[in-house]
């Protein structure tokens, strides 16, 4: 029993290291060997390359939103929309995390980028519900619209180079209040967007992409994971699944009392562990990597062997 057992756990280090080596080597761009393979996005690499292989959408950068006629209401509707956001953001609450309990926003999103929380994986926030009941009732008419918020980058604000982890979901951006400026845009694996208003756009998270806002004037969307098309109803099934239960615990929240999923209370302490590790890299940083890569392979070990 012992070999077939170390086979199986050998096969599952293989299957990890091949789907982490096809996700750093897929597209025009890519981070550098040893980020790729120690990013988190490691930790679902084999979820992503199923929705990779049964993808029905071509393998590209950008997606032609025509091939997702259900979104139609949402352009026809933008001006609605575009009011419901800016009361919200003249009143403020499209705002910065205020505490370490937001995953997305934390990581990636710390440089002027901020957010309001309109649905998220099957819960509607009460707060959304109050404040934009008019573009949540266009948004329960799409059931592939997985999650939305309204996503505001300031003047000088930047969106730091990363990728996504979840392959399951296509990112839509419908343009509110833009600067219909080339200044402000987004650049998904070199290949450069800029908002305009009442214009969408969707393209893949997962390519490496960052996104800057050069101009004066502030830019704001309505900004959705999108369902990705899957060949197969066990393959649609299976995404459906992974979304309630994975991607529904990172659920934030707009206001005090609002819940929070399981992975932001995760991120909360864990983001203290981290402040420690900065710590001891500002004292040593040789000491700081030798504890780090003991980590890494001491937990590969527990998985793998």
């Amino acid at each position: 029993m012992v070999l077939p057992e170390l086979a199986l756990r050998h096969w599952v280090l293989l299957i990890f290291i091949g789907s982490a080596l096809f996700a750093h080597f897929r597209g025009k761009l890519r981070f550098g060997l040893l980020r790729s393979l120690t990013d988190f996005t490691v930790l679902i690499a084999p979820v992503n390359a199923l929705m990779y292989l049964f993808s029905r959408t071509k393998r590209s950068v950008y997606i032609d939103t025509s091939e997702f006629p259900a979104l139609l209401p949402l352009q026809k509707n933008w001006q609605i929309i575009r009011d419901e956001a800016m009361a919200l953001a003249e009143d403020g609450q499209i705002r910065a995390a205020t505490d370490y309990n937001d995953i997305g926003f934390n990581s990636f999103f710390r440089t002027g980028w901020k957010r309001f929380y309109l649905t998220w994986y099957g819960r509607d926030l009460a707060s959304a519900m109050e404040k934009c009941p008019q573009t949540l009732a266009l948004l329960k008419q799409i059931p592939s619209v997985k999650a939305a918020m309204f996503a505001s980058l300031p003047p000088g604000a930047t969106l730091v180079r990363h990728r996504d982890p979840y392959a399951g979901s296509l990112r839509y951006h419908l343009g509110l209040v833009t600067p219909n400026d080339p200044a402000c845009f987004i650049e998904v694996d070199g290949l450069h967007y800029h908002w305009r208003d009442g214009e969408a756009v969707m393209f893949d998270e997962t390519f490496i992409h960052h996104a800057a806002n050069k101009t004066d004037q502030q830019r704001v969307v309505l900004f959705c994971d999108i369902e990705r098309p899957l060949w197969t109803a066990p393959m649609r099934w299976f995404n459906r699944l992974f979304a309630k239960y994975i991607m529904a615990a990172a659920s934030s929240q707009n206001v005090e009392g609002e819940s929070i999923g399981g992975l932001n209370v995760f991120f909360y302490y864990g983001y203290k562990v981290r402040m420690q590790g900065k710590r001891l890299k500002a004292y040593s940083r040789s000491l700081y990597y030798v504890v780090k890569w003991a980590l890494i392979f001491g937990l590969l070990w527990l998985i793998f062997w």
